[in-house]
């Protein structure tokens, strides 16, 4: 029960901007889940999650990722990185790109509109070439 509620409270901040506990555990209401102040106090220290401004100005609650795992992961799984318009390409060594986009997304990039990945490719879908340009420069930094 744990771990499902977990994945769901990941899920919501994902899906929306979740400013308090209280905020949470209404949202956890309405997918069935109901829990105590101090279980989602508990479940926010264990995921890790911190509360940082977004995109609109809130302050809410997100995923932390420990950059040190994505980079590892990075830079055992990726040949090479490019750019065409507002899409990042990553090669990937065969059978590693899908833990290359996963690490990716645990990041939650904000200007990211979508990952997508194959066997030896991550396509990332930029909000803008800028965006683009400025990531595929930031991931060339890691080798």
């Amino acid at each position: 029960m744990k771990k499902k509620r977990q994945v769901e409270i990941l899920n919501i901040i994902r899906e929306r901007p979740v400013e308090n506990q209280e905020m949470l555990i209404s949202a956890l209401a309405e997918r069935g889940y109901t829990v105590t102040q101090a279980t989602v106090s508990r479940d926010i220290n264990e995921l890790r999650l911190e509360k940082n401004i977004n995109d609109d100005g809130v302050n809410c609650y997100t995923k932390v990722y420990d950059s040190n795992k994505f980079g590892n992961i990075f830079q055992q799984s990726v040949i090479n990185v490019n750019y065409a318009m507002n899409i990042v390409c990553l090669k990937c060594h065969s059978g590693l790109a899908n833990a290359a986009c996963a690490a990716f997304d645990g990041m939650n990039h904000g200007l990211a509109v979508g990952t997508i990945a194959g066997d030896d490719t991550v396509f990332i879908l930029m909000k803008t070439e800028s965006d683009a340009r400025e990531l595929c420069e930031k991931f060339r930094g890691m080798f």
